[in-house]
């Protein structure tokens, strides 16, 4: 089964509608925040199939606060060559529509339809639960709920012995006395009485013991090694992320904190500047409205306005003599000013030489990762071109082996059917007497098996012809014969020996294309555009080394010039230039205010001589008047700047109070501290590098494993005898006990294939371990190698991660199991594998990956950055908000 097309609207926060399209038949993988809409996405997919469509439990999938909306869900899959198209509206205008090629289905018809198609039911009434959702809720796994696995299997359980148990016939009745007795007398072969092991049985356990004994040494030996081994591997990783050197961002992050804190300081000085303008600015304004006041006492201090002559006469002959003092001040502060230009400038090109050699250094180190990268690149193309023609020569026809596997379990058949109707000649003769059965000569008794027509010679009496089953066992050597010829021809045509060696073949050849396929990984991961982009990328890195190398050279050499403070920075001569800045400012003031003081004094003693002189026409002069505007002029535009010092003043203290300047320095302190842990933490890596390593050399543990596999094999031949006879023993003991075989039989042969599906998953996450299942068809319990033997492990005694894991391995089996059954598979998992480790779900993408080839999947995560790497387009939800 493939999803072709997901079409939602108005289903809760997708108001507008929102659809998918172009989804691939294996991976698909969408990735957003949280609340971006996933688990709606996931819910409005489970609703199309589970919600009865006049159902009162789709109330759930309404946008909030909207009671007119009505959620539509649309729907398109291909299963066996036919397109299906659904589509279910809720709430508002009920309806369901389901075309399935030229077919048309409406309603209740279209839902029973789709229910019998995937397995699953609907309920009596109300809103649908799990235990109604069968197949699909087995292998559709909700956010949170993957390390579940008995609820969904047992809701889905009688859908999976449905579709692969019910053509199996009941081969286990009891055929009477008979039966018993004949499975007595195999059991007492390997078994006593009191059921302890005996014969064959006893002895090959004893030698299985031995082996394991002998093995168990070995096992402490090299699981010291092997962990020393993983450790090694694990600091060699670390130690590649630490070549990166993280913590050197982390100080960038500390400098880039300390200069946003220097600017809230200059933001600080201006601050201060402002304030003293507006100071002056008050005095300036105070001083108008005294001067107002004056003219406002003219006409109460006319007697007192010759004493004032008298006194502003002084006061300009005073200022005068000053004023050459005022100027010389003035000259000093230009003088100084144009020095601290001086200085700023030869600043500004030390600062831009230090910036252009850390652009080189950056530069050069961008050119040696880009060198490292397209090394690695050329080598792993050269690996794939080898493994790729390796491939080629190693490859099968996965149908001609499927072919020959079917020949192989029909001669196994005929062979059987042969012997069921071949017949038994027993004879007994009396000494010195013979008989010939075709060329064979026979004397003394024993038994022959007739498969074909043959003649016995008596002497002295004749001949007899006996033609054993009558025409059915030539019909079936001739069958034999003919299935034989196919199955040679077959092997002929393969190249393979056997059917053994066509397996290994085919395992090779799956091997090797996972291989090509990470290694295909690797080389986008390294070259996105090819190796030909990655070398035009590193000559451009060249190119760009080599401008900023000649802009560094270019640059003019400093003035010669010598200062007090030779080592001021940028800032320090920006603050020096503006101090002299003020200072010129300040001189340039006081001189202007002299002069004013002067042209005021002098113009008071005017005034005071011109009204004592004429005090009535002195009120009504119209220059006086003029005095008086120009005053009230004055007071406004500095009632004006006063308004507009305070807003600036307002404004630099709203910057400085958002920039945070504690938190800035907090900020400094944090990411120092974290790039000198991260420091720390390398070096101790790189010391426990050398340890772990001389240890491994001290330990001196090469040619163990090869010993351990030597031993292992005779052992697992062993063990495999060992198994073989228990089973054996097992299953007679079981028939004398129940004599139940028959519904048991049915169970072994739906668990083998599901045990063979559990354990080519499980072998991609843990090597050599197995997943033994219940008569549930339930995972009950995980084998792992352990030092002296095996680790036997409930499944739900695990790790939280592990149960997931567990779960997630017997789903994927089911969903193998189905699509061999012909029946529709579609795998959906939500924020699924979150609790697993790194060296963990990376097993874990391999399982998901392999399954992918064989189901479609869906996989929902708030975590892209751990998925990257599992070769599926990445699907973001705000890109399709925004579509």
């Amino acid at each position: 089964m493939k999803l072709l097309r997901v079409r939602v609207e108005q289903l809760k926060r997708f108001r507008e509608p929102v659809e998918i399209r172009g989804l691939e038949s294996g991976l698909n993988l969408f990735a957003g925040p949280n609340e971006s809409g996933k688990s709606t996405l996931v819910q409005a997919i489970r609703a199309a199939f589970f919600e009865r469509y006049k159902s009162s439990g789709a109330e759930g999938l309404r946008p909030w606060g909207d009671t007119s909306a009505a959620p539509s869900v649309d729907l398109e899959f291909e299963w066996q060559g036919e397109r299906w198209k659904l589509s279910k509206r809720f709430l508002k205008q009920k309806r369901c529509d389901l075309e399935v090629g030229g077919r048309r289905f409406d309603g209740e018809a279209a839902e029973e339809k789709l229910a019998e198609l995937l397995g699953y039911q609907f309920p009596g009434k109300g809103a649908s639960k799990a235990q109604h959702w069968g197949v699909p809720g087995l292998l559709w796994i909700e956010q949170g709920e993957g390390q579940e696995l008995r609820g969904p299997a047992a809701h889905a359980s009688q859908y999976l012995k449905s579709a692969l148990g019910d053509g199996l016939s009941d081969i286990a009745s009891s055929t009477g006395d008979a039966l018993i007795a004949r499975v007595e007398a195999e059991r007492a072969k390997l078994l006593t009485a009191t059921g302890r092991p005996t014969g064959e049985y006893a002895e090959i356990l004893r030698r299985h013991e031995d082996a394991g004994a002998r093995l168990a040494q070995l096992d402490r030996d090299i699981d010291a090694y092997r962990r020393q081994v993983d450790r090694l591997a694990e600091l060699r990783r670390l130690r590649a992320e630490d070549a990166d050197r993280p913590w050197e961002a982390y100080r960038r992050k500390a400098a880039e904190a300390e200069a946003r804190l220097a600017e809230v300081g200059g933001w600080r000085q201006a601050r201060e500047r402002e304030h003293q303008a507006l100071a002056q600015c008050i005095a300036s304004r105070q001083q108008g409205m005294e001067q107002q006041a004056a003219y406002a006492r003219q006409h109460r201090e006319l007697a007192q306005r010759a004493e004032e002559l008298e006194q502003a006469q002084r006061r300009v002959a005073g200022l005068r003599a000053d004023q050459p003092l005022a100027g010389q001040r003035v000259q000093e502060a230009q003088a100084g000013y144009r020095l601290a230009q001086d200085r700023l400038a030869q600043a500004r090109r030390q600062a831009k030489r230090a910036a252009l050699a850390g652009d080189l250094e950056r530069l050069a180190a961008e050119q040696a990762r880009l060198a490292l990268d397209l090394d690695e690149a050329r080598a792993v193309q050269v690996r794939l071109r080898a493994a790729r023609e390796r491939l080629q020569g190693i490859r099968l026809d996965e149908g001609a082996l499927k072919q020959l596997r079917a020949l192989d379990r029909a001669l196994a058949e005929l062979d059987a059917a042969r012997q069921s109707v071949a017949t038994r000649l027993a004879y007994e003769l009396l000494p010195q007497q013979r008989i010939r059965i075709g060329d064979e000569t026979l004397s003394g008794s024993g038994e022959r098996l007739l498969l074909e027509s043959v003649e016995v010679e008596v002497p002295g009496v004749g001949r007899l012809r006996v033609r054993p089953g009558g025409e059915d066992v030539a019909d079936l050597a001739r069958r034999r014969q003919e299935t034989q010829g196919r199955f040679e021809a077959l092997l002929a045509e393969l190249g393979a020996a056997d059917l053994r060696q066509a397996e290994e073949r085919a395992e090779q050849a799956r091997a090797l294309a996972q291989d090509i396929r990470l290694d295909e990984s690797r080389l986008h991961s390294l070259a996105p555009r090819g190796a030909e982009d990655l070398a035009s990328s590193l000559a451009l890195a060249g190119q760009r080394r080599q401008v900023v190398s000649e802009a560094l050279a270019a640059l003019p050499p400093d003035q010669e010039v010598v200062f007090e403070d030779v080592g001021l920075d940028e800032a320090g001569a920006e603050r020096g230039l503006e101090s002299a800045r003020e200072a010129l400012q300040a001189a340039e003031r006081q001189a202007a205010q002299h002069a004013q003081a002067l042209s005021l004094a002098e113009q008071a003693g005017r005034t005071a001589q011109a009204e004592w002189q004429r005090l009535q026409d002195a009120v009504r002069d119209p220059a006086r008047q003029q005095q008086e505007q120009a005053l009230s002029v004055r007071l406004a535009e500095l009632g004006g700047q006063e308004t507009a010092l305070r807003q600036a003043l307002a404004e630099l203290d709203g910057r400085i109070a958002a920039a945070r300047p504690d938190i800035l320095a907090q900020d400094a302190q944090r990411f120092s501290r974290t790039a000198e842990t991260l420091e720390r933490e390398a070096e101790g890596r790189r010391e426990e590098v050398i340890r772990v390593q001389s240890g491994l050399e001290a330990l001196g543990a090469h040619g163990l494993e090869e010993q351990r596999a030597e031993l292992d094999r005779s052992a697992e031949f062993i063990g495999r005898r060992r198994d073989e006879l228990r089973r054996r023993a097992e299953a007679l003991d079981l028939l004398l006990d129940r004599l139940r075989a028959g519904r048991q039989a049915l169970t072994r042969r739906i668990q083998a294939p599901l045990q063979r599906h559990l354990n080519h998953y499980l072998q991609l996450l843990f090597p050599q371990a197995r997943l033994d299942v219940d008569e549930d068809l339930l995972p009950e319990q995980l084998v792992r190698p352990a030092a002296g033997g095996s680790s036997h492990e409930a499944v739900d005694a695990l790790s939280f991660g592990a149960r997931e894991q567990m779960g997630l391995i017997g789903r994927l089996a089911y969903a193998d199991l189905l699509r061999e059954a012909g029946r529709p598979t579609l795998i959906i998992l939500d924020d699924a594998l979150v609790h697993s480790d790194h060296g963990r779900l990376d097993g874990m993408k391999r399982i998901l990956y392999d399954a992918a080839q064989r189901h479609q999947i869906l996989l929902f995560t708030c975590h892209p950055d751990r998925w990257r790497d599992l070769g599926a387009r990445v699907v973001e939800m705000e890109s399709l908000r925004a579509a």
